[in-house]
């Protein structure tokens, strides 16, 4: 039996015979299931709306505000899941890192960390510190009653970007000189990053969290051999640490075609997978024993609906053979997108993949 067969100590939930779960778990599914990164939030007027003067990362600590925003794609599209409103900085924020997310740019960190005395803006995540992500997950479960909710959290490698960069970067060339540089600096960065992550996945899991998902963005800009000895650890350490909950964890980055079956070995549950490699190649790549989740273009959702539906179909076409598959796109939503090609995009998937 596997350890995502029930949850830990528990009698099955509401949620665990949803098609998300099920498709997780490579089980048989009613139809293929589907929800969109980025759902829940600008691309929809209604988030607009209640964001109106409202800082992101304010927005991240009002119970509330999240609950709506996270319900919101829920209702409107009819996705197999909702997925937490928040931002992969939460955790650091919450810990004390000085660093804000500045419209148009993103994450900027105060104080980089470059040397070893700067490790001392890191330490322990307690409950205490996200008391609102607990309140938040209590008002959604029970909100949204079978549908499962998705927690997640940035990996190590995405957050040690951002603190070593001080910001998004295109080069990323403070971040490999310091793994280049310093791997033992580089090596303790990423584990005390593993157990801050490690530690607010708990939190959401406890708090009602059906599965989780590690996002690591910006790890597609290394090479298969450096993300082994200086990424996979510290990942497979987060992914153990919420191992025994036996909530599916999904693994998920960008570029990362190269990286797929080191990225399941890591210890996802399921692999997204975005769009540059076809489901059924990706498949040959991460290898059995895994579910897959993707991955439409999202560029492709700004063509007349009938493309779409033909680009999607390729796509549950591509992953007939898989073991279990979640339809995703192959990155985020984009702000500019028509909310009702989501809608559209979500009943042809959910009626075309009927078993």
């Amino acid at each position: 039996m596997s350890v995502i067969d029930r949850p830990k100590g528990q009698q099955p939930t509401a949620t665990y015979d949803s098609a998300f779960l099920k498709a997780c778990r490579r089980e048989p599914v009613p139809h293929t299931p589907v929800w969109f990164m980025r759902q829940a939030g600008r691309s929809l007027p209604e988030y607009l709306k209640v964001r109106e003067g409202i800082p992101m990362l304010e927005s991240c600590m009002r119970p509330e505000l999240v609950a709506e925003i996270t319900l919101q794609p829920v209702r409107r599209h009819k996705v197999d899941a909702a997925i937490y409103f928040s931002d992969i900085v939460v955790p650091l924020k919450a810990i004390g890192v000085d660093l804000d997310i500045k419209p148009g740019v993103g994450p900027v960190v105060a104080k980089p960390i470059r040397t070893r005395a700067d490790l001392d803006q890191l330490r322990d995540l307690t409950p205490d510190d996200v008391w609102y992500v607990t309140e938040a997950m209590g008002l959604l479960t029970r909100e949204l009653g079978p549908t499962p909710l998705i927690g997640f959290a940035g990996a190590p490698f995405t957050l040690a970007s951002y603190l070593v960069e001080g910001g998004p970067s295109r080069n990323h060339e403070h971040t490999k000189s310091l793994m280049y540089g310093d791997p033992q600096l580089w090596a303790d960065l990423l584990d005390r990053l593993a157990d801050i992550t490690a530690a607010f996945l708990q939190v959401q899991i406890e708090a009602g969290a059906s599965a989780v998902q590690l996002f690591d963005s910006w790890v597609g800009a290394l090479a298969p051999a450096d993300y082994r000895r200086s990424v996979l650890p510290a990942s497979a350490k987060v992914f153990r640490a919420v191992e025994s909950y036996g909530v599916p964890r999904i693994h998920f980055g960008v570029g990362t075609g190269e990286l797929l079956g080191l990225m399941g070995e890591a210890g996802a549950d399921v692999v997204g997978v975005d769009w540059r490699v076809p489901l059924d190649e990706a498949a040959r790549r991460v290898g059995p024993g895994r579910a897959l989740q993707g991955n439409l273009d999202p560029a492709v959702l700004f063509a007349p609906t009938p493309v779409v539906e033909h680009k999607a179909q390729e796509v549950l076409d591509a992953a007939a053979g898989l073991e279990g598959h979640v339809f995703n796109l192959g990155h985020g939503v984009l702000p500019s997108m028509d909310p009702d090609a989501l809608t559209r995009l979500v009943e042809y998937v959910q009626r075309s993949s009927q078993r």
